[in-house]
């Protein structure tokens, strides 16, 4: 769920961004009062995420502008489908335009290559989830886009979980800590509710992670085999998480090793915006007064 703060707050920025001094396009050209329509098309298929975005840029640009949502986040489109309908002063709506389309685009386009991955493991029980690979600013958006699409959230920041990575346990061992007190120590300082996650990249060191009393255990570029023989030797001591590499052509096999949860940066840094386009027209013979 996207905040309001975070809704007012980015997309602020993005259209203080578009429009610094306004839209001198516009005010140029079209006349002060002209209304316009326009309908979000969809030039292609996939699943609808970010419609309180996409409206929240028309109406903080214009709080006249109407927004009709004709789907939900999580919605499946067909291409050829009209998946909202905007109304209002035509200055307002093509100044919001580009800001409300890179938005949408991008959310549905993530929301879309999510489902996909979820439907590969369907099934097989395993959590597709996120990762903190996401644009810089837009992680709450992102985020939403994912659950959208069936997946599920990772940490949302270094703030909200432990996560003990290849480098963190390289400076342990580089200043001669033992890693499973290390691990057993810090936990002894966080609150009870924190979640530890500690990432691993061979099998051999599992067991001073388990030790450690982590939560869940990452394991990082493991083969099919290695994967197979972690679950087995992780049991129902921790979590099992896969990640790394994974693709599409990849992540059934992943799924059927036993993990539960496998991460994929790829959902954000890789998903490409989905075609969506806003069909804009003039309501002839219009104005605001005549409604």
């Amino acid at each position: 769920m996207i905040t309001a703060a975070a809704l007012d707050r980015v997309v602020r920025a993005a259209l203080e961004e578009d429009a610094p001094w306004g839209d001198i396009t516009s005010t140029a050209l079209l006349p002060a009062e002209a209304v316009a329509t326009a309908d979000l098309v969809a030039r292609e298929s996939g699943t609808f995420s970010g419609g309180d975005v996409f409206a929240a840029a028309f109406a903080l640009t214009d709080p006249g502008v109407e927004v009709d949502l004709h789907v939900g986040d999580g919605d499946r489109f067909e291409s050829g489908d009209v998946l909202a309908s905007v109304r209002g002063n035509a200055r307002s709506v093509l100044t919001a335009e580009r800001v409300a389309l890179n938005f949408v685009q991008r959310m549905a386009g993530i929301a879309t290559l999510t489902a996909a991955y979820v439907e590969a493991v369907a099934g097989t029980g395993v959590r597709i989830a996120d990762t903190r690979k996401t644009t810089p600013g837009l992680r709450e958006f992102e985020r939403h886009a994912v659950v959208s699409g069936g997946g599920s959230n990772h940490r949302r920041s270094l703030s909200d979980a432990v996560m003990a990575k290849d480098n963190h346990l390289a400076v342990l061992r580089q200043s001669g800590r033992d890693v499973a007190a290390a691990l057993r120590e810090g936990i002894q300082r966080l609150p009870h509710t924190t979640h530890v996650v500690v990432e691993v990249d061979r099998l051999e060191q599992i067991p001073e992670v388990l030790d450690g009393g982590a939560d869940t255990v990452l394991l990082d570029n493991f083969t099919l085999d290695d994967l197979r023989a972690a679950v087995a030797l992780i049991g129902d001591r921790a979590t099992a998480e896969a990640s790394g590499g994974v693709t599409l052509d990849t992540v059934r096999a992943i799924a059927e090793t036993g993990v539960q949860v496998i991460s994929v940066g790829a959902l954000t840094h890789s998903a490409r915006a989905l075609d969506l386009g806003l069909d804009v027209r003039l309501d002839v013979g219009l104005t605001e007064r005549d409604g």
